[in-house]
């Protein structure tokens, strides 16, 4: 019998999510969708073939009328505690697209329900997902690096403020720090060996506010509209964060910054060697007396389509018990209390202990 799976929140990123339970079509069937913008939901009901009876602009409404085995949570981050909490005690595992949540408190009532319900709560960290990734954990498994003790996370844009709720700070929790840093971030920590964060230092700016001027990548457009939302965000975030294991990280996130060209990359630095995904994928060493630089062959990088597909396949695979699940809430906890650490550092303008 296939597994049952709904979709709560009915915009862009969603697509990524229904395009992955469209791969599993022999395992997985999509029976309903739930978005607070009810003819939205129609529509998209409309266009993947969600019956018409099953479309809800409450979750609560949803969760209560339909038996779900599966539920993708992709919803403004305001949403994701509640929404997660209704789908888990509602009988379903959940997978909730990044950020966790608003802030550490909310991820963890969502992770307690998890273990309260026995459910999955998977956290949606696609970046762990893709070829890049893979590959440094393959070479850094063989011993390539040694110990990871410094690396640089950088996710940064010209002009790439996504519109609508991702500027008002009552919907998304914050600016590029927990929008695009939160990738990055968790990549770094889930490279180096899942460590434990202690110490943030941060600072964010609000110099430059909204996109400027045309010409900037808009690829990550909200579908909501912008004239009811603020822009009360940061724009540009740059923390330092030390870990139990030594690993000390810098990471950069911006949303508009006065530099060349979008950028992003991860860069980790070992005792035995370093590498970089930028231009392109370099592990640096050294043998026989030299230095050298080693291109690996094969799928090395992120492959957006390849990485979400698999990221859906994966928490398909936990909930029926399958295999771990590679994104688990407690990873998404600790990720929210490096983001409200950086934040609060970024306010006080101290270091911040991470507990």
């Amino acid at each position: 019998m296939k597994l049952r799976a709904a979709i709560i929140g009915c915009g862009g990123i969603s697509r990524c999510h229904m395009a992955g339970y469209k791969a599993l079509s022999d395992r997985v069937d999509v029976v309903a969708c739930c978005d607070i913008d009810l003819p939205k939901a129609k529509r998209y009901a409309e266009e993947f073939g969600i019956p018409a009876d099953a479309v809800y602009e409450d979750y609560n409404e949803m969760m209560a009328k339909e038996t779900l085995d599966l539920v993708s949570v992709t919803t403004w981050n305001a949403a994701h505690c509640g929404a997660t909490i209704a789908a888990l005690k509602g009988g379903a595992n959940v997978i909730c697209e990044k950020p966790m949540a608003m802030n550490a408190i909310e991820a963890q009532a969502m992770l307690d329900t998890a273990k309260e319900t026995g459910k999955v709560l998977q956290v949606g960290f696609v970046r762990r997902f893709g070829g890049d990734a893979d590959t440094v954990l393959a070479f850094s498994k063989a011993g390539a690096l040694g110990d990871i003790y410094y690396a640089k996370a950088t996710y940064l844009r010209r002009s790439g403020f996504p519109g609508g709720w991702f500027g008002d700070l009552a919907y998304s929790g914050g600016g590029p720090l927990i929008d695009l840093g939160v990738h990055v971030m968790d990549l770094v920590r889930y490279l180096s060996g899942l460590p434990k964060p202690i110490q943030a230092f941060g600072v964010t700016y609000k110099n430059l506010g909204n996109n400027r001027a045309s010409g900037g990548e808009q690829a990550w457009a909200a579908s909501t509209a912008a004239s009811k939302y603020k822009y009360d965000v940061e724009d540009f975030t740059s923390a330092m964060i030390r870990f139990d294991s030594g690993l000390t990280m810098l990471m950069e996130a911006s949303f508009n910054l006065n530099i060349a060209h979008d950028t992003g990359n991860i860069e980790l630095m070992g005792t035995k060697g370093g590498l970089s995904f930028s231009p392109k994928f370099e592990i640096y060493t050294d043998m026989a007396g030299r230095f050298i630089n080693i291109a690996p062959q094969g799928n090395t990088g992120f492959d957006f389509t390849r990485a979400f597909n698999d990221e859906i396949r994966g928490f398909v695979d936990a909930a029926e018990g399958k295999a771990p699940c590679r994104a688990p809430a407690e990873d998404g906890v600790i990720l929210m209390k490096m983001i409200d650490a950086i934040y609060e550092s970024a306010r006080t303008g101290k270091a911040v202990d991470i507990i």
